[in-house]
This record gives C-alpha cells, structure tokens and sequence, in this order.
C-alpha cells in the first residue's frame, strides 16, 4: 500500500516500518490520528501496536541515543524553568539537567527534530536527547506544568470550581462581606478563580503558607507543608499583575503601590460554620511583587494540648504553670516553630466567662472569641508597650504579649507578672537558658527575671512520619554520637524512617509534632540568675534538675516511633 502523500512519516515510523516493526497502513493511520491530538507513539501505544517500553527501547538502539526510566527521576531536581512552558506541552518534552553550556532533554521520539532545534534556539545551549517511554512522560508533563489556562478556562465554565459548595474570599473589614467574583472583569474572572483555587487546595493540602513568586522568564506558586517548600504550578508569566493586583484588592491593600512591602489580611469563608483568615504579605522584587499569604486556622488552637506532642511531664509542668494567678511564661523558638499555635492552645484552655484576657499581636493571627485582641500599629503609635499600658488600666486577669522586642516592653511586662497577672510571651532564642540571658542583655535586672518568670519552653517542629514508614537498622555508633546513652540502645525500641505512599504523596512525612524543653524556673535556677551566672550554668542545672534539652525530647520521640532521626539532628542543636 502506498502512503499517502499529504502525510509525512515521522523518522521513527519510517524507521518502525523498514524494520517490519509496523505496518505502512498502521504507521499512516496512527500518524494522520496522531496529527489530530493524541500524537503518533501515544496512537501506537493506545492501539496495542508496539508496547511504550518496546517503542523506546528500539528508538534508543535504532538512533544510538541513552534510554532513562523516568520512575528513577527525582521530580523536585528537575530544571523545568530551563525550557519555556509553552515548549515542553508542545513537543512533550522535559529538561532534566542543565550543566555549562549543555541540556539533557527527555524525549519520546528523537526524531522530532524540530522540537530540538526549537530548544537549541531558546536555551542557546547543546541539546543532548534521552530516550523514554511516552506514557510515563506525559505522566512528568502533567504533574510538573499544569496547563494554567485549560485550568483558568475550566474554572470560568465550573467544571474544576464551584463557587458555592468551596467557598467564598471575604474582604477583611470590619463587617465582613462576602467577595463576588461575577462583580469583576471578564477578563479577571479567571484570575479570582484561580486563586480561588489555589487558596482550597493549600487548606487541602494542609499548607502553612502559598509563596506567589515572580521571576523574570517564569511565574510559580510554592506551598509550605510540614515545613517543606513545594511547587504546585507555574501560571503564565503574563498573569503576574494581575493575581498580585486581585489578592491585594480582597486584602485592602493599596494595589497602586508597588515600591514598598504592605501587610492585609482576607478571608475565605468554607461554609456557614467555618471560616480561615490569611495573613497576607507583599514584598517588591526584581521581577514583580512576591506575596506570602500565612494561613491561619483557628481550628489548629482548638485541638487541645494532648495533640501538640508534649511528654507527660511537660505538660504537667506547662499545665501547673499558666494556672497560677500571676507570673509570666515565656514561649521561644525561631519563626515557623509552633509558638503561636502553643500561645493560643494556653490561651484557649484559661479562656472561660469569669476571665479578662486581652493580647497584643502583631497582627492577631487567630480570632478566639471572648478574648480581646488588639493588633499592634508602629506607624499609628499603637506598639506593644503602649497596648500594654492601657490593658493595666483594663482590670486583666490574663495578658498575651505577642513578642517581647524591646526594654520597654519587657519591664511592662515584668511589672504586669510581679503585681498579680498572669503574662504569655513570646521570645526569639534557640532554647531556654538563653532565654533568661537574652533579657538580661536587653537590661532586664536580674532580680526582676527570677521574681517574675516562673516558666519557659523552648520548641522545634519536626516533621511526624507517616503510617508508611519502615524500620531502619541504625549503626550504634551513629546512635551515640547523635546523643543516645548506652543505656538507651537495649534492643527495647526501633528506630523508623520514611518509607513513601499516597497519603503521604511518597514523601514519608505526614503532619509535624513539637519538640519541647520545658524548664520551670527553681529556687536553684533562681540564685544562678541572681548571682550573675550564665546560660551554660542554668543548662546544667536544668539537666540535673532532670530537665530534657530539645535533642533529648527529640531522641525520644525517634525511640517512640514519631519522627526519624533524621529530621531531629536537622531540627535541634545541641
């Protein structure tokens, strides 16, 4: 049968056919099919003609190109910013490594010389081509470069969205009302879904933050989840202005400016009874304004203390100290530690009828109701010491300050603690001995550190390992040196690490659990303050005292199975 001369074979169905892998009727079918959408190998392969691992495998000997199983590929290693977008949905390829002047491009059909050449042209590198099968390629494609506007189009026809049944963005007003997406633009329609999108499948996801980050030559969209940073998907470019400009107008923020950083905040309302606030941030970069919106689900300081993984002990100790009537406890760790979900958990259990409690934030992340929080403003002369003044003048019972940043606000403090109220706070230390050293630097007397802190706790997050993990045969001497005892390595206990499933997208890692030192303030600890000793004397009077430092905690939820020891030796110090 002779081909048709209005459809030109490809190479490698010219080469198929001359080696009697396929027929020229086939190879002529499958082409003329293929030009139509599907693609010739993909028709091939569909048709039950030639396997996808056979087509390769004969590709890779037949043009004398490396063949690659892309199962062995590390997605988040992949330089999908090397080639255009448009490029790799075009010619179904992927860029997976760029080294000096050179790219390796995975391909399906090495014959495709065009999209080679277009590459060549676009990056102004050498490409050298790997083979792979076109199935599991595809699979690449679609997982790591959503098509945004199939997305954006199928979000205005509601195919991927509904407005009713996944929510609604709110402005942050004093009267809350609902945003409507039908009053915008026609042509921003699209943008306000999106992003609407993008903010239920975070909550989904459970992420902590969505990173919108503007490049010059590409535009992508990061979840945090359990402290990692992942890409979800890279909008078109030209869709920058736009999404910053939307999230701005629903944060009442000033969309005409864009030279300075600006601070709002929104909410998406789940349903009548659920609601989450997003704390939003702008920042003007080279390229456009990134925007970082903080997520914060009231939920999460709901769920009791139980689940914030404090030893028996810990909590007793934490639990014994925010029901005294007056003294302070003070909350540190870096930013990202938990130290706000730990504050508003402490705040949630002493919130009850017969007790005023107000905050100072900066902002107040989590609305509780009946507590009074008033959201700090430098520009407006609304700081912390300030806020602090006037709640003495409001009969408190329980005061939350959110951070401790200055001499003023630490002596106000202080003074709150010593005449009979209790005070939470916050501090930016590595752990808790530092902790009283820090206020002694900042002119803190002494004297007024060990009358009025009666407790502190330092945290980490560490990432809690999924039902999947595995057992790990850990050598003894990697134990000991990590800080296990002897005495601890018995054969009682089995260290795990991540293993990799569904529910875990084959990470290992499902949800964070807290590492905690708890260090009630002693007479003993006391008189080291009072007599000028410093962090390392109260350390090692918090260990005699019995006192687990954050990489004994962590040790001991890796004995208990919670988390691998992997991610306790990157998430304390000793």
């Amino acid at each position: 049968m002779a081909a048709n001369p209005q459809i030109a074979l490809s190479g490698l169905a010219r080469a198929l056919i001359q080696q009697n892998r396929l027929s020229e009727a086939d190879a002529v079918s499958c082409t003329a099919a293929g030009n139509s959408g599907g693609g010739f190998l993909n028709e091939v392969v569909q048709r039950g003609l030639i396997s996808a691992a056979e087509l390769a495998m004969f590709s890779a000997e037949t043009f004398g190109y490396p063949m690659l199983d892309l199962d062995a590929v590390d997605d988040t290693h992949i330089p999908r910013s090397a080639i255009d977008a448009k490029l790799i949905s075009k010619h179904q390829v992927v860029p997976l490594s760029k080294r000096n002047n050179r790219i390796t491009v995975a391909v399906s059909d090495p014959t495709n010389l065009r999209a080679l050449d277009e590459i060549r042209f676009q990056t102004g590198l050498s490409v050298d081509p790997v083979v792979v099968e076109v199935g599991k390629i595809a699979a690449l494609i679609a997982r790591l470069t959503e098509n945004t506007t199939t997305a954006l189009t199928s979000l205005i026809q509601g195919d991927e969205f509904d407005m009713d049944s996944m929510g609604e963005l709110a402005e942050a007003s004093e009267e809350t009302t609902a945003f409507d997406a039908g009053s915008a633009d026609v042509d921003d329609a699209p943008v306000v879904r999106f992003i609407q999108k993008m903010l239920i499948d975070a909550i989904n996801e459970g992420a902590s933050d969505i990173h919108f980050e503007p490049y010059e030559k590409f535009y992508r969209i990061r979840y945090r989840t359990d402290g990692v940073l992942r890409e979800m998907v890279q909008p078109p470019l030209a869709l920058r202005d736009k999404i910053a400009a939307r999230i701005k107008v629903i944060s009442r923020l000033d969309i005409a400016e864009k030279r300075v950083p600006q601070d709002g905040r929104m909410k998406l309302v789940i349903s009548k009874s659920k609601a989450i606030d997003f704390r939003v941030s702008t920042l003007p970069t080279m390229h456009g304004e990134k925007i970082v919106m903080r997520i914060l689900d009231a939920s999460s300081a709901m769920l009791g203390i139980d689940a914030l993984g404090y030893e028996p002990e810990q909590k007793a100790a934490m639990i014994e100290a925010i029901e005294r009537p007056y003294g302070m406890v003070l909350v540190t760790g870096p930013t990202g530690s938990g130290k706000t979900v730990s504050l508003y958990t402490c705040l949630n259990m002493l919130n009850k009828p017969g007790v005023n409690i107000s905050t100072a934030e900066d902002p107040a992340e989590i609305n509780l109701p009946g507590i009074n929080q008033v959201s700090v403003n430098e520009k407006a002369g609304l700081t912390f010491a300030a806020s602090l003044k006037s709640f003495l003048r409001q009969d408190p019972d329980i005061i939350m300050v959110g951070e401790i940043r200055d001499l003023e606000t630490a002596e106000i403090s202080i003074k709150a603690a010593q005449t009979g109220h209790l005070v939470l706070s916050t501090l930016h230390t590595n752990d808790a001995p530092t902790t009283l050293e820090r206020l002694k630097n900042m002119g803190v007397p002494p004297f007024n550190i060990a009358s009025s802190i009666i407790l502190i706790t330092a945290q980490r997050l560490a990432r809690r390992l999924c039902s999947c993990k595995k057992p790990l045969d850990i050598p003894m001497e990697v134990l000991l040196e990590a800080g296990f005892s002897e005495a601890d390595l018995d054969g009682s206990w089995q260290a795990y690490g991540p293993g990799g499933c569904e529910r875990c997208k084959n990470s290992g890692y499902k949800g964070r659990v807290g590492i905690y030192q708890v260090m009630p303030i002693s007479e003993e600890i006391q008189r080291i303050i009072m007599t000028g000793g410093n962090s390392m004397d109260i350390a090692a009077q918090a260990q005699l005292e019995g006192i687990k430092d954050l990489r004994q905690s962590g040790l001991l939820k890796v004995k208990q199975g919670v988390t691998s020891l992997t991610e306790v030796l990157a998430t304390t110090n000793e």
